[in-house]
Parts: structure tokens; C-alpha cells; sequence
């Protein structure tokens, strides 16, 4: 356990930037610089382990003026975007600047800018804006298992990229949105069409996935906006795919609004309900009642099955086949499925065997915990 653990479970609120539970400890940020007495000087407080007999003071003159310092040297490049960035209302530098920064500045020089980096289609860059915390590269390396982003340069013209001219493959790109503290990494698709305080958060469960992912759903009156994830320590942690993530977009664009007919040629051609619902009734008249079978399947409801049947009926058909059986469903039948284990409890296994399956692209977060897995065991099998 480090201070800054310790210090949350004891309820003291410290700064930090470049610190996350779920990532390994880089201390590049030194935001979260707290006094123990005897030592010298301020110690990072994610890097430093608590021990017993610890004596920890984060609200002195010198921890206060010693995080002051570190706020200006963030903000001296640091360009003044905020009426802009998509990350205006919910970015943990404003928050911080404002709690634990002075009310101003002394750099008078040019600022430094950094040409904007291409990760595809979902991620939008303003790398001007990035103050090297190096989220994004331990995610990328971390949990994504992609080796895809990483530092570059000393000093002053150090920046995050990519070693190669390439996008991100990893099918958790779209996290680094939302582990980024600043409006460096952005959503493309969501870029410039809401300000957080204008959404309304309704909590939901994807239905894109087989593990029914935590989500959150924002949105501006009836429009969707966005999905951001939930927090589920059993499912999925904090994390989300792509595909979960972006699937909203499906919602209103690209969409069926007219009945589609397939022409001489081959193609699909739009045409009215009435043309198509004639279309329809011309075909079934041409069909023998023999020679039609109507099938319900198990998550049928009552109202469904009654049309149903009232239709083949009329055509002269009692061709009606039920899929259920009727029995009732053993109550323990969950168990026949997950073999006694739990999504999270996949990186404790001894063993994995894969079946014809690409785990990354079916689901990613079934990919990420055998990841872990193979970080403690060395048996796999597929």
C-alpha cells in the first residue's frame, strides 16, 4: 500500500494526475507531493510505500507551494482551450488548477505546440494539450495488451506517439477517452456536439456483448449522445469495448425507414408499406397450406403467438410448431455455463483452452483477463 492509498482509505483528499488503480505507478506527474516528517523533502505519494509509524502532513505551507509549483510548470504549456475542449466541465486539470493552483502565472514565453497524432477514427488528438501523465501508454500496454503508444523525446520535446505511423488496433482504444485528465485524448464521433452538464446519465447494461457490460448512457432530450462505462468490479472493472462504446451511432443513422424490395436487377429499392405489404399477401396466397409451418421460439410472448396462430389459421394451416418444451428450467441451470467460476475469476485459472475462437474480437475483456492470467500461468491451449 502506498501514502496515497492510504491516505484515501483515511478520507484525505491528495491530487494527482498520472496515478490510477488499475495501472502501474510512473510518478511522472508529482502532483500528489505530500511532507513525512524526517524526510528532506516532499516524496510523490503514489510512489511511496506507507510503513507503520508514518507520520504524513498533505495540507503544509510546503506541500501546498510545492504542488502550486507543479500546477504552473503544467500550465505554462498548457494551451487555454477550455471554451473549446470537449473535456471542458469534466477535466480533472480545471478541477485541480482551481483547488490546488495559484491564481497565477510568470511565463511570458512562447508556449510550445506538438503536431496532433492520427489513432483513427475513434480517438480525436490534441496533443498540445497533453501533459505527459502517461495513462494512455500504460493502458495501451497494460490492459489492451497492444505496445502501440509510447514516449518520445527529453525535455521540452517530449511527447506521446507512436513509434510507427499507425493507428491503435486494440478493440479498447476508446478507453484511453476516458483515463485521460486532460482534453488531450477526446472522442471523435462525440467531438463538439454536447457539454457534459447538458447530459442526463441513465444507468444501463450494454446488450451488444454476452457479459452484459455496466454502462451509462448520456443523454441530451431524446438523442443519445454518448456511452461511457459504469463500474462493475465483477465484469468488466471500468473498461468498455469500441463496439460498445460507438454502437450508438446506430440509433440514427444508416437506418431501415422504408420497406425494401429487390428489384430485376438485383437490388434493393425502397417502396411504400402498401406496396410492400401487397407484395407480401400476393406471395403467401401462392402457397399450399401444407407447405407453410409456423415456429415460436422459446422467449415468444402470448400476444406474438396468437397472431401467429390466427394467421396460419386463415390460411388453412395448423402447422404450428412450439420450440419449448414446457418443463421448468432446472434452478441451478447458470451453473452448467460459467463452470463454477466467474468472469473475474478467469485470471485465476491454472488453465485456459480456446476453441476455435478469437477472444479479442468476440470479447475484449474476456481477452484482458486471460491476459492477466498469462502473466501468472504459462499452460494455454487453442
Amino acid at each position: 500500500m502506498t501514502v496515497l492509498q492510504a491516505c484515501e482509505i483515511a478520507g484525505v483528499d491528495i491530487p494527482r494526475f498520472c496515478y490510477h488503480s488499475r495501472l502501474s505507478i510512473a510518478g511522472n506527474c508529482r502532483m500528489c507531493l505530500v511532507e513525512v516528517e524526517k524526510s528532506p523533502k516532499p516524496v510523490a505519494s503514489c510512489a511511496m510505500p506507507a510503513l507503520p509509524g508514518m507520520k504524513i502532513k498533505t495540507d503544509t505551507p510546503i506541500a501546498k507551494k510545492a504542488r502550486e509549483g507543479v500546477m504552473e510548470f503544467l500550465l505554462m504549456n498548457h494551451p487555454l482551450d477550455c471554451p473549446i475542449c470537449d473535456q471542458g466541465g469534466e477535466c480533472d486539470l480545471q478541477d485541480q488548477s482551481m483547488a490546488f493552483g495559484s491564481d497565477r502565472g510568470r511565463f511570458t514565453e512562447m508556449k510550445r505546440s506538438v503536431v496532433d497524432k492520427n489513432l483513427g477514427p475513434l480517438v480525436k488528438t490534441v496533443m498540445t494539450r497533453c501533459i505527459q501523465c502517461t495513462r494512455c501508454v500504460r493502458f495501451a500496454s497494460e490492459v489492451a495488451g497492444v505496445e502501440d503508444l509510447g514516449m518520445l523525446g527529453r525535455g521540452s520535446g517530449e511527447e506521446i506517439g507512436t513509434y510507427v505511423e499507425k493507428l491503435m488496433t486494440s478493440e479498447l482504444s476508446g478507453n484511453v477517452i476516458d483515463i485521460c485528465p486532460v482534453g488531450a485524448l477526446t472522442s471523435k464521433p462525440f467531438a463538439f456536439k454536447a457539454r457534459n452538464w447538458e447530459l442526463k446519465g441513465t444507468e444501463s447494461i450494454d446488450v451488444t456483448d454476452a457479459v452484459g457490460s455496466n454502462i451509462r448512457i448520456d443523454s441530451r432530450g431524446p438523442e443519445v449522445m454518448r456511452v461511457v462505462p459504469r463500474l462493475n468490479e465483477d465484469i468488466n472493472e471500468e473498461w468498455i469495448s469500441d463496439k460498445t462504446r460507438f454502437f450508438y451511432d446506430g440509433l440514427k443513422r444508416q437506418r431501415l425507414n422504408d420497406p425494401m424490395i429487390r428489384g430485376a436487377d438485383g437490388r434493393f429499392q425502397a417502396v411504400s408499406w402498401r406496396d410492400a405489404l401487397a407484395i407480401v399477401a400476393e406471395v403467401m396466397h401462392q402457397i399450399k397450406p401444407e407447405e407453410i409451418v409456423g415456429v415460436a421460439g422459446k422467449l415468444s410472448d402470448a400476444e406474438s403467438m396468437m397472431a401467429l396462430k390466427d394467421l396460419l389459421n386463415k390460411m388453412g394451416s395448423n402447422n404450428i410448431f412450439c420450440e419449448g418444451n414446457g418443463m421448468r428450467p432446472n434452478a441451478d441451470l447458470r451453473s452448467g455455463y460459467i463452470m463454477n467460476t466467474s468472469i473475474s475469476g478467469l485470471e485465476k485459472a491454472d488453465a485456459f483452452l480456446l476453441v476455435g475462437t478469437q477472444v479479442n474480437v468476440c470479447n475484449p475483456f474476456h481477452g484482458y483477463n486471460l491476459e492477466k492470467g498469462c502473466r501468472l500461468i504459462s499452460s494455454i491451449c487453442a
